[in-house]
């Protein structure tokens, strides 16, 4: 479709993309046709942007124009990519938003009513959204109309699992976004993700500020994760208290506290609408009454782990505290749930800014020193690649002074590291146990690089029961001599395929003897009280 023909006029633009309108100049009729136009807001696009309007485009199928900004086609508008798509004549939220800076109670049931139905009708095709924000809404204030727009980053998957990568690099939008869509919940995103993000944007129609603000990413993550918000009918006078009760139901840390389908949700909106359009005013009810989930979801909060997910969750809380390392031990069959225990600790790991590296041994790998480490240290290191260059020069230099003549050591173990201490000088060869003193001195120093007050460090290594005698020897010197502070150490085995002749436990013998803080959590099964438990 060749956009020459017509005139754009930006209808909202942020630093991501820009939404035009575009008017047909060639029409002889008063009313030319027109479209919209969505375009990256740089004119040098990365190659993600351009991947999101693709992406948008392959839901033209799917989406429906009575509820939906349905895409069209892509095409080229003045060197950029353009995706078009069908104008319903509908005006940005956004922009409505920023004329009301409190919208009227009337004005915001009506519109409310309508983002609840689309956004029902988005789930019931089976598409959660991901990034539902003011921008991605254009409305008809006086019929209440709604279309969703901005499906970039959408899925088809019933439920998916963010990874906790640093919050600059997650999709989506933060000051919206659902606690569980940060990846520090240990949960997975589903449909009830996109209804928390309704209710940011809900909560910010009506009281004229978002629920929360913060500066930095990760204090953003923090604020969905572990602040309440103030209710809105206490942050603006004269706001009923069943509207306000339902937009902190939205807004609950938990999917399954919130709303568990939006057409619960669009049922609630409604009664409040008919009993203000009648009365003027919008009694108690019980929310939710029939709110039944349309599809199965197993819960995923975890049963009967609480008393271990304490004892991991005081081990961090002390190496923030004291700086003093410690060695935390999970055990338990293979399945029994060892690795989600510990991915419990994302959670707490946000306010003190800790970091989080991972990795899992092979039992195919066990002639292969130091390849779970190297696992997790590619892990670690590979976010501060996208950092600025001054964030990344400051990290350069901690990192060659921490390395210094043996650099080339941790760069064979980690190769990604070159790209931040470039090309490092040949290390000279020395014997054998010479070399693995060196290399253990030359390990503590790079982890304490990590390890540091202002960001503690978590190491998690899975299935210590395959560990290869390399790293066992540089995790019983780690702890040893302790000279790496603010570090947490957890290893996860399955108890069953350890004896007390295995390496290991000897090891820990030894580990113990020197006094070093070892912490052990044995997962039993669940008991009869668990298995009941609700939901």
């Amino acid at each position: 479709m060749d956009l020459s023909g017509y005139t754009l006029a930006t209808l909202h633009q942020d630093s991501e993309f820009v939404l035009c309108r575009g008017r047909g100049t060639a029409s002889p009729t008063p009313d030319p046709p027109s479209v919209l136009v969505t375009m990256p807001a740089s004119e040098h696009p990365a190659a993600d942007r351009v991947r999101m309007l693709e992406h948008e485009l392959a839901f033209q199928a799917e989406l429906d124009s009575t509820w939906a900004v349905r895409p069209l086609v892509l095409s080229h508008y003045q060197g950029r990519p353009a995706l078009i798509l069908e104008d319903q004549l509908g005006e940005p939220l956004a922009r409505l938003m920023d004329e009301h800076a409190a919208m009227e109670l009337g004005l915001f049931l009506r519109l409310a009513v309508g983002l609840a139905g689309a956004l029902g009708e988005v789930h019931r095709r089976g598409i959660i959204h991901k990034d539902i924000k003011p921008v991605h809404i254009l409305v008809d204030p006086a019929t209440g109309q709604t279309w969703l727009t901005g499906f970039g980053i959408a899925s088809r998957l019933p439920r998916e699992r963010q990874t906790p990568d640093p919050p600059e690099m997650i999709a989506g939008t933060l000051a919206y976004m659902a606690p569980e869509q940060t990846g520090r919940m240990n949960r997975s995103i589903d449909g009830r993700s996109d209804l928390y993000s309704l209710g940011v944007t809900l909560y910010q129609m009506l009281t004229g500020s978002l629920p929360f603000t913060a500066v930095e990413p990760i204090e953003w993550v923090h604020c969905h994760i572990a602040r309440e918000p103030i209710a809105p009918d206490e942050r603006v006078a004269n706001v009923p208290v069943p509207v306000s009760a339902i937009i902190k139901k939205l807004l609950a840390k938990t999917a399954e506290d919130r709303y568990q389908t939006a057409a619960s949700l669009e049922r609630d909106l409604r009664r409040c609408l008919a009993q203000w359009h009648a009365e003027r005013r919008i009694d108690d009810f019980p929310l939710g009454e029939h709110d039944i989930p349309d599809r199965l979801l197993i819960p995923e909060k975890l049963y009967g782990r609480a008393r271990d997910v304490e004892t991991l969750l005081a081990a961090f809380d002390r190496v923030v505290h004291s700086g003093a390392p410690e060695l935390v031990l999970v055990s338990g069959y293979s399945g029994i749930g060892k690795s989600s225990v510990v991915h419990e600790l994302h959670k707490v790991l946000v306010p003190p800014r800790a970091l989080f590296a991972a990795g899992k041994f092979d039992q195919y790998k066990r002639d292969i020193p130091y390849s779970t480490l190297a696992q997790a240290l590619q892990r670690l290191i590979r976010p501060f690649l996208t950092k600025s260059d001054d964030e990344l020069g400051r990290w350069r230099h901690a990192l060659l002074e921490a390395v210094g003549p043996n650099g080339q050591l941790m760069v064979d173990l980690v190769p990604d590291l070159k790209v931040i201490v470039g090309d490092q000088p040949v290390v000279p060869e020395l014997p054998p146990q010479d070399a693995q003193r060196r290399f253990q001195l030359l390990f503590r120093r790079f982890l304490g690089v990590f390890a540091r007050p202002e960001h503690p460090l978590a190491l998690f290594l899975d299935d210590l029961q395959w560990l290869d005698v390399a790293t066992l020897d540089l995790l019983q010197d780690l702890m040893v001599q302790g000279d790496v502070r603010h570090l947490l150490l957890i290893g996860a085995y399955r108890d069953n395929e350890v004896t007390a002749a295995h390496p290991l436990m000897r090891r820990l013998e030894a580990i113990r003897g020197t006094g070093a803080p070892v912490q052990e959590i044995s997962l039993a099964p669940l008991g009869r009280d668990d298995v009941g438990a609700p939901t």
